[in-house]
């Protein structure tokens, strides 16, 4: 099956966990997937109020330099973690 194949099923199946994983789990998650779908950050920081919008940015942020194709293999390998921990 091909990267992207697995990177959507990954997708799917994360949306299915039994169990909501934490904060920093989620975090890491979105980062990923932004990294894996658009590449690098594009969109400026957030203000200091929107406390959920600059977290997500900095998710993203730290992803920066990734390729798409390492992010879409790093999303499905915490994907897989999260599935194995959580369950679907």
């Amino acid at each position: 099956m091909s990267l992207q194949a697995d990177f959507d099923r990954a997708a799917e199946d994360v949306r299915k966990l039994k169990t909501r994983p934490d904060d920093e789990e989620l975090r890491e998650l979105y980062g990923l997937y932004k990294q894996s779908v658009i590449g690098d950050i594009d969109i400026e920081c957030p203000g200091i109020l929107d406390l959920k919008g600059k977290a997500k940015w900095e998710a993203w942020n730290l992803q920066k330099g990734l390729s798409k194709e390492d992010a879409m293999s790093a999303y499905i390998s915490k994907a897989n973690e999260l599935i194995e921990k959580y369950g679907i």
